[in-house]
C-alpha cells in the first residue's frame, strides 16, 4: 500500500471506486509534471450521495461532506490514472462549485471539505490555489462539483 494511502486508512477514509464519465471526456489527463482530474460529483456506490441546493434544500454540512466525497472521488481518479497515489507531489489548484440558492454565499466554507481533506492527506504538498464558485445546478442534481491539478512524478 502507498503512503499517501496509509494516510487515508489512517484518517479511517476509503477510495470509492472509480466512476465513468457522464459525457464525452476522459476522467484525468496527464500533461507532465501535471494531472488533471475533471471534475467530480459526490458520488458512492454508482450514485450521488448529496443532491439539491445550498441555501435550500442542502444544509452546510451536508455540502462540506459532499466535497469530502469529491476529493475521495478525485484520489481515486488520480490512483487509477497513476498507478500509485505516491506519484502526486503536491497539489496544485482545485475548483469547487457549489449548486447553490442566489443569496447563499458560504461557497468558500463548502469547499473546504475537499481542502479540508486534501492537506489532511499530504500534509504542506496539500495546500493549494483555489476557486470556489456558485452555480444554479450541476449534473445530476449534485449539490458539489469539485476538480482538481495536481503536480506529479516519479
Amino acid at each position: 500500500m502507498s503512503i499517501i494511502e496509509n494516510k487515508l486508512t489512517s484518517l479511517q477514509l476509503t477510495l470509492p471506486t472509480v466512476s465513468t464519465p457522464l459525457a464525452n471526456y476522459v476522467p484525468c489527463v496527464i500533461a507532465e509534471p501535471l494531472l488533471f482530474v475533471s471534475g467530480q460529483l459526490p458520488y458512492e456506490n454508482g450514485k450521488v450521495k448529496i443532491v439539491g441546493q445550498l441555501g435550500a434544500t442542502v444544509s452546510e454540512e451536508q455540502g462540506i461532506e459532499a466535497a469530502r466525497h469529491c476529493m475521495l472521488n478525485i484520489l481515486a481518479q488520480a490512483k487509477a490514472a497513476l498507478g500509485s497515489l505516491d506519484k502526486i507531489k503536491r497539489c496544485v489548484k482545485i475548483t469547487g462549485f457549489v449548486s447553490a440558492t442566489a443569496d447563499f454565499t458560504a461557497h468558500p466554507k463548502i469547499i473546504n471539505g475537499a481542502s479540508d481533506l486534501i492537506v489532511a492527506v499530504l500534509g504542506d504538498a496539500g495546500k493549494h490555489a483555489r476557486a470556489a464558485v456558485g452555480v444554479s445546478s450541476l449534473p445530476l442534481g449534485a449539490a458539489v462539483e469539485v476538480e482538481a491539478i495536481f503536480e506529479v512524478g516519479g
